[in-house]
Formats: C-alpha cells, structure tokens, sequence
C-alpha cells in the first residue's frame, strides 16, 4: 500500500531520529480520552495531537463541527513535534483509522507527502506486545514549510457547483448509511444527505481493522468512472478521510475532501437535502 505502513517496519524505526511518529487517538463525545490515553501509554517517542485542539480550527457560523485549522497555527505545532518537511511521519489512532487519516490529509493538503497510517492502529501494536511507554518527549523545533495543495480541497462553492451538475463529478457520502438516508442523525441539526451523494460507508475500507488492499477498494469503487472528479464527505470532514485515502489507493487521482462536510452544507439556509426511503 502506498499511504499505509506495517507496524513490523515501524518497530525497526523507534530510534531513527528522521522518523516522528503522531498519536492521533481520540474519541467523539468524550474529547479528553485520547490525550489520557495517550499519558498512560503510547508507542515510544509518540507525539500526541489532539483532533479538536491541533487538527481542527475554531467552530463558528460556517464551515462545519470540524473545521480546517489555520495553515499557519498547524504549521507551529508540527515545528513544536520537530517534523519538519525532510521528517518522515507515521500517524496512528486506537485503530479506528479516521483519526489517524484526519492527520494524513491534513500533511498531505499541506504539501508533505512523507506522511502514512499505521495499518492496524494501536489497537494492532498492543496486542502484538511490541514496545510501549508513557515517557513525553520533546523535540527540537523544526522548519516545517508549507506548500499548499488546495486542488484536493472542496471547496463549499464547488460542491454546490456539483449539485446543480451532478454529471461533472461524483460526490461520495461516507455517512452510516442510516444517517445517509435520513432515517436516523445523532449528531447535527438536520437528516439527510447532500443532492445526488452516493453512499460508500467509511468503514467499509476496513477489515478486520486493517486497511483493505488497493484490489478491494478498487472494487468498492467500481461503479464510479475515474475520469470524474470525485469529492468525499462526511459529518464534519474527519470519517471522510479514509474514504479519501481508500480512492487514492485505488487509483483514482482527481479526489478531494469536503472539509465542512454535511455539518458544514446544513449552515447555509435554503440548502436542499435529499432523503431516501428505504
């Protein structure tokens, strides 16, 4: 796999000082949980980054529950991690994936391409009784430079360019498929789904709680042409992400992240929403 490595590489790693390792774990609902977790045990010389206080910005009228942080501020946590542009960075969560992918894009949209998921998560190292401590380290600061990548970025103004257009991209729910059809939505004010998304469930790119292989989720796109562009989506832009990784691992190269998501399109008053009756 191109965007995932294997904990039986990264443990070789552990000492190699061109290597940063991100955890990423957290846990919806219950924000202090992964920096806890994080204290009481980690992979060693780990960096934690919390999803709403690093990998996201402030929440206001638009742009969805999980905002993008500002290019600047994330630029000044990394340099505090010492992952500069030359540093290689393996980013894990609890093994759910998403977290883990939210930090991956987020390297990825700001131009390091050296950046991969530990398939398997810390759920995969812990029962394999590879190495683990609670020690904090800190590192030097780095020189991380920032070259953005905005072409996979959706913008709000492109997706409701799409909806009025459907047949020049294909815009891809991540959603449970209860939430996606309107029937159930726990989380934000509004049911449904944006006009003409189809629903491809993020958890779907795992078995097992590992990563599928690029022949898998090839086939779990099988349906969409790859000559169109393709933008993903979920509540807020995090359970998206692995969809967006699984597209690229299958080959698809014009695929961009909704970062504002659902939560994000619901903002705008007059926006339509689309249900489906099972």
């Amino acid at each position: 796999m191109k965007y995932q490595v294997e904990k039986e590489w990264v443990v070789t790693k552990l000492d190699d000082p061109n290597i940063r390792i991100a955890d990423c774990r957290f846990k919806l609902g219950s924000p202090e949980e992964g920096r806890s977790l994080y204290n009481l045990s980690h992979i060693p010389n780990a960096v934690y980054f919390d999803l709403e206080k690093d990998l996201s910005g402030p929440v206001r009228e638009h742009g969805g529950r999980h905002p993008l942080p500002n290019p600047s501020q994330f630029k000044e946590v990394l340099e505090k991690a010492g992952i500069s542009r030359d540093t290689t960075v393996i980013a894990y969560d609890g093994g759910e994936g998403a977290f883990a992918a939210r930090f991956w894009w987020l390297l990825r949209y700001l131009g390091h391409d050296k950046v991969y998921v530990l398939n398997g998560g810390y759920k995969e190292w812990a029962e394999s009784d590879y190495p683990l401590n609670n020690k904090i380290q800190s590192f030097g600061p780095a020189d991380f430079k920032i070259d953005l990548r905005p072409d996979i970025l959706a913008s709000y103004e492109e997706v409701k360019e799409y909806t009025g257009n459907q047949d020049t991209a294909v815009i891809i729910d991540s959603r449970e498929e209860k939430r996606y059809l309107g029937l159930e939505e726990p989380i934000d004010k509004k049911a449904g789904h944006i006009p003409g998304a189809i629903n491809r469930v993020w958890l779907e790119a795992y078995k097992n709680g590992r990563f599928k292989e690029a022949e898998e989720q090839e086939k779990r796109f099988a349906d969409i042409d790859k000559n169109k562009p393709v933008v993903v989506y979920c509540g807020s832009g995090v359970t998206a992400a692995p969809n967006f990784l699984a597209l690229k691992e299958a080959g698809f190269r014009n695929v961009k992240l909704y970062a504002g998501s659902f939560s994000d399109w619901i903002s705008y008053d007059g926006n339509t929403i689309e249900t489906v009756e099972k």
